[in-house]
């Protein structure tokens, strides 16, 4: 069985859960999904992989670091101690890994900015030059990226590689398309 944790600091968690569930399904995988919201949740499970939604990385970050949660330096902690681990972080998680602010070394090697696209009104979908459905929801844009490309739109990165680690500006868990969350899953088998 492969266990997936879910970081439940914000965002769009449940739609997540859905995604990775259906992805399992499609690849005849049995799973157990895990919602994380202290370190201690994830000290006391043993995760295969992760899963970091989207939200607002400024909540993200202060429920995160709070001292009754500390989810995300056990997050990092966990991510840093080996590198492997496979992890699909979207949107704001795209930015957590892009820019942790913990003094430790970013978790993918790009240059992000938050909200680059607009606010809420600016949202979008478009079709990705990898042929995804891109869901853009005040998304953040990658800056210089010194990682291989994930996927692009109109040319322009939303989607970073670091071995088992992707990081996406867009939503994917908002389509009907599991390939990332069948990606996540595949990295564990």
């Amino acid at each position: 069985m492969v266990v997936i944790g879910i970081a439940m600091l914000q965002g769009a968690r449940h739609a997540h859960i859905g995604a990775i569930q259906r992805a399992a399904n499609e690849l005849s995988m049995n799973i157990e999904v895990v919602e994380l919201r202290t370190a201690e949740d994830l000290q006391t499970q043993a995760i295969d992989a992760l899963m970091l939604p989207g939200g607002e990385s400024t909540v993200m970050r202060l429920r995160g670091n709070d001292v009754a949660s500390r989810l995300l330096p056990a997050l990092f902690s966990w991510m840093r101690e080996n590198e492997s681990r496979p992890v699909l972080a979207t949107c704001a998680g795209a930015i957590l890994l892009a820019d942790p602010q913990d003094g430790g070394e970013p978790l993918v090697d790009a240059e992000i900015d938050r909200n680059a696209y607009g606010g809420q009104a600016d949202s979008f979908e478009s079709a990705l030059d990898c042929g995804f459905p891109g869901i853009f929801i005040r998304a953040p844009r990658f800056g210089e990226v010194h990682n291989p490309i994930e996927c692009t739109l109109n040319g322009e990165v939303v989607g970073v590689r670091k071995g088992n680690r992707i990081a996406l500006t867009f939503h994917p868990e908002l389509s009907e398309d599991s390939r990332y969350h069948r990606m996540l899953l595949e990295a564990c088998a």
